[in-house]
Order: structure tokens, then sequence, then C-alpha cells
């Protein structure tokens, strides 16, 4: 195997296994900026798209979506359901990158554990076991940490970082559903302790 063709796999290997990020592997970055078209053309073969955010410094793949008269390939990249607190979060960190990025200059986000908790405790039901929720909301975080939206700092693990990856996944549509849902669990919670 000559080396262009181990340097196109080590690309392949990494992009299949999940998300790319320059600051992580800068060395493996630039292999994929100057492999790119080959890097797209081998993925298409597949029913895939190569997403390459150089902005961003975030590279993945995605379906390939069916054009007119295109039969649709079977999905390679399963899609997740998400609980109902991981959906929660997941719009909590949206927005706050949001927020940071109209009054920051700063690319990176980062929050306290403490923060997420007061933020969440808004929707939880009162009066409930503290340990308990610290213990739930640890969990939440780490599936995020798996889904690799976000990671926690490593000398401090009660800091997370919110990937910028997560604006691709965690779109304005997928915000304003879900802060439509939001709002008619509200009445509907509204509407059940009035009765």
């Amino acid at each position: 195997m000559n080396q262009e063709s181990n340097t196109l796999s080590l690309v392949l290997i990494k992009l299949f296994k999940g998300v790319l990020y320059l600051e992580e592997e800068p060395s493996l970055w630039q292999h994929l900026l100057k492999l790119q078209a080959k890097v797209r053309d081998y993925v298409r073969i597949i029913g895939l798209d190569l997403i390459l955010q150089e902005d961003e410094g975030v590279a993945w793949l995605k379906p390939k979506i069916a054009e007119d008269g295109e039969e649709p390939l079977p999905s390679l990249v399963p899609k997740r359901q998400l609980s109902y607190p991981v959906s929660l979060l997941l719009a909590l960190f949206r927005r706050k990158l949001v927020e940071h990025d109209a009054s920051s200059g700063d690319s990176r986000l980062i929050l306290n554990k403490e923060d997420i908790v007061e933020q969440l405790r808004l929707f939880l039901p009162p009066g409930s076991n503290e340990a308990r929720i610290m213990d739930q909301i640890d969990t939440y975080i780490n599936k995020i940490v798996e889904l690799g939206f976000v990671r926690r700092l490593h000398n401090d693990s009660s800091k997370i970082e919110v990937k910028r990856i997560i604006k691709a996944f965690v779109d304005a549509q997928w915000l304003h559903d879900f802060e439509q849902k939001l709002q008619a669990y509200a009445l509907h919670a509204g509407a059940a302790q009035g009765e």
C-alpha cells in the first residue's frame, strides 16, 4: 500500500467512526483537506456525503439525500431516539452556544456543571432529591459526551466544553420544534395543576 492510500484509509476510518476535529487531530485534518476530493468520491459510492466545515474545524459523514426519481439507499448512519432530558440538555447547550457566539470572541464555550443544573432545575419536579438530581444530570451529560456534542475538561471534570458540531445537528428548526413541544408540555402541565 502506498503512502497516499494509507493516509486516505486513515482519514476514511476516522470519518466512519465519527467526527474529525481539527483541534484534536491537526495532522489528520491536513490530510483530509489534501485528499478531500478522493474522500468525497469514495464515500459517495456508498451513499454518504462528506460534510466539511473548515471555519469550524469539523468534518463528518452524512447519508446522501436521494435526488428526484432516485431510490434512497439504506442508511449506514443510525438515527438515535433521544430521551426528553437529553434533548432538553442539547437544546440548552445549543442556545448557550448561540448566546456565546453573539457576545464573545472566544470560539470555545465552557460551562460549569452548577450552571447546567440550575438551568435544568426549571424543568424538574419540585422537591426532588438533590443527590439523585445530580446523578441523573451526570448520566444525561455522559450520554451527550458519548454522542460527541460535549466533552469534559481533563483538568476540571465539573466544566464542560460544548463542541461546535452541535450547530450542525441541533439547528434552528430543531430548536424551534423542541421549544414548541416544551410550550405544549408547559400548557398541559399547567392545565393539569389547575384541575
